[in-house]
């Protein structure tokens, strides 16, 4: 009897994890399959919250709605992003040319980290970061929306 309690206190434990799991669900991907072929992404002007110059894709979700979001950004040659921080994680892989990651409030190009294609970063929130492109990069940044970027100097933010 006592055995037979147990395993139905297991069951009944996986049954309400499957149950919170499926609710969740939405927040941590599609509601059906995604194909995105490379040919098919559309790129526009920005965000805004970038200096000009820079285009995004959104692939998945909305960077201003609640929720899991895929964006890609294309960097023409040198372009910067200066020190800045988010309010959710910020997971970026870099689909092509080089991305320079750099830590701390104040931009210093020797100081970052070279980040070639295929290499990836994952970032926690209200980590104070900078970066610049060598080549035309292509990154692809993964958060949680809505989408916020602080800019540590406020005269940085291309939005003022």
């Amino acid at each position: 009897m006592k055995r037979l309690l147990v395993i139905l206190a297991v069951l009944g434990s996986l049954g309400a994890a499957t149950v919170a799991l499926d609710r969740a669900a939405p927040e941590f991907g599609p509601e059906k399959h995604i194909f995105v072929p490379v040919d098919d992404i559309e790129w526009a002007p920005g965000p805004a919250s970038l200096a000009d110059g820079s285009e995004y894709a959104v692939l998945e979700g909305d960077p201003e709605a609640e929720g899991l979001f895929v964006m890609r950004l294309k960097l023409p040659d040198g372009f910067q992003i200066q020190p800045h921080t988010h309010p959710n994680f910020e997971r970026v892989t870099v689909i092509s040319g080089t991305f320079n990651l750099g830590m701390g409030e104040q931009f210093d190009a020797d100081a970052a980290h070279t980040l070639k294609a295929g290499s990836f970063t994952s970032m926690p929130p209200g980590m104070v970061h900078f970066a610049h492109a060598e080549g035309e990069t292509v990154v692809q940044l993964t958060s949680i929306g809505p989408w916020e970027i602080h800019y540590i100097n406020p005269e940085d933010d291309p939005r003022r």
